[in-house]
């Protein structure tokens, strides 16, 4: 699990005022101050800061190929997110199809462990265990899910509903999100600000990256 942030050599003194709440805190405000040091504070900090958030983002990527209940069910949203990536950046109904798919398959995969016997030795997961964020995440998802997937299939978006078609990249946050929905990890600020900051970095090498196979298509 990643540790807290070692601010310890921050020159800047606003980076001395806040080392110890930054060392502790992981609140929405305390997080959007790391970023701001991070973008605008010394080399020592900004050092830091970015390797805090790295290892943070490192450990949502690499939990569920340490636990092997988890891996068949996010390597199909890898899949998902590179076919999707691999189309074209306009509205279609098949983008809206494959991300039904994907949040549908997540959403099963974020409940399948309540409906199913334990193993041996493991604890069974009670609906009582269940997060509010965990149940308005996986609800949200399988809403949209069912939405896009329906749309889809039935090649009509509904009223306001159009931008379903455009969820090409929606499949990042469902493998990065994965693992804290899965009950691995808990939901944390700074997860969450983690993957907020790798989501750009992410889109461009996956656009760029994948852009020529996407003009060998047309």
């Amino acid at each position: 699990m990643a540790g807290p942030i070692n601010l310890q050599g921050a020159a800047s003194p606003v980076s001395k005022v806040l080392a110890d709440r930054l060392t502790n805190g992981n609140t929405a405000v305390w997080g959007a101050a790391q970023i701001a040091i991070a973008a605008f504070g010394p080399d020592a900090t900004r050092s830091a800061v970015t390797q805090h958030y790295w290892a943070t983002f490192a450990e949502l990527i690499r939990t569920p190929f340490l636990r092997v209940e988890l891996v068949w069910g996010i390597v199909p949203l890898y899949f998902a997110l590179l076919l999707n990536e691999m189309t074209s950046a306009k509205a279609t109904f098949r983008s809206a199809i494959q991300t039904g798919f994907s949040f549908l398959w997540a959403g099963a995969q974020w409940l399948y462990p309540y409906f199913k016997s334990p193993e041996p030795g493991s604890p069974r997961l009670a609906w009582e265990a269940l997060s509010a964020v965990n149940v308005v995440v996986t609800l949200l998802v399988l809403g949209f899910g069912a939405l896009a997937l329906v749309s889809g299939l039935r090649r009509h978006f509904p009223k306001y509903a159009s931008f379903l078609g455009y969820t090409r990249f929606s499949n990042y946050f469902m493998v990065a999100i994965y693992p804290i929905q899965a009950h691995y990890l808990t939901w944390t600020w700074d997860r969450l600000l983690a993957i907020a900051l790798f989501a750009v970095p992410t889109w461009l090498i996956l656009h760029f990256g994948l852009r020529p196979i996407r003009n060998r298509k047309r």
